[in-house]
């Protein structure tokens, strides 16, 4: 049965059907924005399973086709998802998740295919609603649809889905998903925003998801699918008295991060958790089953009872106070810029590399033909950091969703191309992790770049928020810590600068946050981005004068732009030559500068003079040394520099008539000539020019003296 509805989002019309394309999957819809299509799916595993989680599973595809192009490379299909499609999965996966029915735990997969790509509207906002419209309408226990809208601020003004050039330009790039009630998860990068206009953007884009679940809702009228019924989590609640009388004091003790430290708190926690176990036979399942269900409901329990009843946090810390905080710069000596920021039991060890052009990263976009990316944000999570043993892998979704906003935090505040026009690299190991550790990568990368001399606009911060609701009782939490993040409400990470905010993300567990909460908690995350700015200015404020003696040191010249084939020479040779006698690197640029990158003096002066030698023209008046390299009987041919020469004229040989070339002149002799003209490619030299200028020089002398 077909199915088509409408709706006007910036200007444009969003389009979402079902009916025609995936008939067999549970759920598909197909989105139209513009000429950009994606096709949605949801399918759930036929066997159900009985999981203490939701096995869901989401993928993001942008199939090269979709564009007009061909994959490049070697192998000429799709291959592993790029960065870019990783983090569109996770941007579908993290607002879906918390709105399954609760107790739902079959397998269940959604698949979001970009299937045509315009250069105007980017499919990834298209892509969270269709997956949203392509659950709502299957049987799979999902009742709560969500839709999705990127808002930017252009020309002071807030947009709704700005288009890929306006992206561009916008100082705002901000992405929402939400339901008709409430917002559910927010990326944003920004250009140093105030928190009340990221709050007003919030306000805006909201509006404008309640416009599109108006026609999700209407297609899922139409549907009118079966839901499957899902009964909750079987629940002891006479067994859950019974451990709560027992072991909350104790558990509460054990919870206390301000009397044991992390790896302590949870060693106790696991002793009241397997003495629990203790007492109950192995072979009686369901009942210790139910006992890990009671025991994990009393451990949140005793969490939100402190926090909202008592008041008090895991760590007896005030509500906005931030743990103790150390900065170190320079904790390496071979690299080119690195910081040690450590904010309670999270340590981020920040180091910066930095490169030429042949650094940067190739881009491989549905948009664009070729991009280039100068800046680089790689987090890594190692399992020690955690005092856990993992396999040592490749990095995963979470790890690059980290970087991904670490790098989105930092990336607006680093200087143009023309001013440091070096590639850069920032990589993250994070050596300690108890909350925040992306928000730790902010920090630790600010202050590895300044070590590295790279000239930031401005020191930049993260920390993040969290929030903890019920009813008309609410706690916003300044820099969350193990419990604060797993039971809480909402997390909200914000990095930026003492001007604005450059990054910001948020996921919420639970509807009922108002946009005011989300104010509140906005300005609590100001006051203590700059409190952190303080501690790290002690250390470094702004970038050092000089960069490390082992990274490459620029030096550049500006040659004329026909001479630039002549520096590259035919298929490259010429400047490999100059590579590979020297060591140094060169990037030339179409107008005519030449960068050349060196890690020592030396090396960097003989690239230097050969590249003089390849690119130097004559110019009129100038004197230069040159070598006879051809006598004629009417003058002799003199290179000035190599590959160039000019002709002296007989007559302008020597001040007296001479006879013949020969008498005055052999190959090989080296002498001082002036440019008299340059007609063309022909140079016209004088030796006799020189020989009066130096007569005269000499005269003026003798008279003087």
């Amino acid at each position: 049965m077909f199915e088509q509805v409408s709706v006007e989002i910036g200007g444009r019309t969003l389009t979402l059907e079902t009916g025609k394309m995936a008939r067999q999957a549970h759920g598909a819809v197909v989105a139209r924005y513009g000429e950009s299509m994606v096709l949605a799916t949801a399918c759930m595993d036929s066997k159900a399973t009985e999981k203490d989680f939701l096995p869901l599973t989401v993928d993001y595809r942008e199939y090269t086709y979709a564009a007009g192009k061909i994959p490049g490379g070697f192998f000429k299909r799709e291959g592993r998802p790029t960065e870019r499609e990783i983090l569109t999965s996770r941007l579908i996966d993290r607002p879906l998740r918390p709105l399954f029915d609760e107790g739902w735990s079959t397998e269940t997969q959604v698949i979001a295919a970009v299937l045509s790509a315009d250069s105007e509207n980017d499919p990834d906002v298209i892509a969270v609603t269709a997956s949203s419209a392509a659950l709502y309408i299957s049987k799979i226990p999902f009742r709560n649809p969500i839709a999705c809208v990127r808002v930017g601020l252009v020309g002071g003004k807030l947009v709704a889905n700005p288009t890929v050039a306006e992206q561009k330009t916008s100082l705002l790039n901000i992405i929402i998903a939400g339901t008709r009630d409430a917002i559910v998860m927010v990326e944003s990068g920004s250009l140093e925003v105030s928190e009340d206009t990221v709050a007003d953007a919030l306000e805006f884009g909201h509006a404008e998801i309640k416009k599109i679940l108006a026609a999700v809702s209407e297609l899922g009228r139409r549907v009118n699918p079966s839901k499957l019924q899902v009964a909750a989590p079987a629940f002891d609640q006479a067994l859950y008295q019974q451990i709560g009388e027992k072991y909350t004091e104790r558990l509460r003790d054990a919870l206390d991060t301000a009397k044991h430290p992390k790896l302590e708190s949870y060693e106790l926690v696991d002793e009241i958790h397997n003495e629990i176990l203790a007492g109950i036979p192995e072979d009686e399942e369901e009942k210790r089953l139910l006992a890990d269900r009671a025991f994990e409901r009393l451990r949140e329990r005793t969490f939100r009872d402190d926090m909202l009843i008592r008041r008090r946090r895991p760590d007896a810390r005030a509500f906005d106070e931030i743990r103790p905080i150390r900065c170190e710069i320079s904790a390496l000596p071979r690299v080119h810029g690195s910081a040690l920021f450590t904010r309670g039991e999270t340590q981020a060890l920040a180091t910066t590399t930095l490169g030429t052009k042949e650094d940067k990263q190739r881009l491989d976009l549905l948009f664009e033909e070729e991009a280039f990316k100068r800046f680089m944000l790689h987090y890594n999570f190692p399992p020690f950091s955690v005092g856990e043993v993992k396999f040592l892998r490749g990095p995963g979704r979470r790890e690059i969703g980290h970087g991904a906003l670490a790098e989105r935090a930092l990336a607006s505040l680093l200087p143009s191309e023309e001013e440091f026009p070096y590639a850069m690299r920032v990589v993250s190991d994070i050596l300690e992790s108890n909350g925040s550790s992306s928000m730790a990568s902010v920090c630790g990368g600010s202050l590895s770049l300044m070590d590295a001399g790279v000239p930031l606009k401005a020191p930049c911060a993260g920390i993040a928020m969290g929030l903890v609701i019920e009813g008309n009782k609410y706690a916003i939490l300044t820099d969350i810590a193990g419990a604060e993040d797993h039971y809480g409400d909402m997390d909200f990470k914000v990095a930026g600068t003492r001007q604005g905010i450059t990054a910001l993300q948020m996921d919420i567990k639970v509807s009922g946050v108002s946009i005011a909460m989300m104010r509140e908690a906005l300005a609590q995350a100001r006051k203590a981005r700059l409190e952190i700015l303080d501690i790290m200015d002690k250390t470094i404020s702004t970038a050092k004068k000089e960069i490390s003696i082992y990274a490459p040191h620029l030096h550049v010249l500006t040659i004329p732009t026909d001479k630039i084939r002549d520096l590259i020479g035919p298929g490259g040779k010429k400047i490999r030559s100059i590579v590979e006698a020297t060591g140094v690197k060169i990037d030339v640029m179409d107008d005519g500068k030449v960068h050349v990158f060196a890690s020592n003096g030396k090396a960097a002066e003989d690239a230097l003079k050969l590249i003089r030698e390849v690119t130097a023209t004559a110019e009129i008046g100038k004197t230069y040394l040159g070598t006879v390299v051809r006598i004629a009987e009417f003058g002799a041919f003199v290179e000035i520099f190599p590959g160039t020469d000019g002709l002296l004229h007989i007559s302008e040989i020597a001040e007296q008539r001479i006879r013949s070339v020969r008498d005055a002149l052999k190959e090989g002799d080296q002498v001082l000539v002036k440019v008299l003209a340059i007609e063309g490619n022909k140079i016209r030299l004088s030796r006799k020019a020189v020989l009066r200028d130096q007569r005269e020089k000499q005269q003026k002398a003798e008279a003087a003296g």
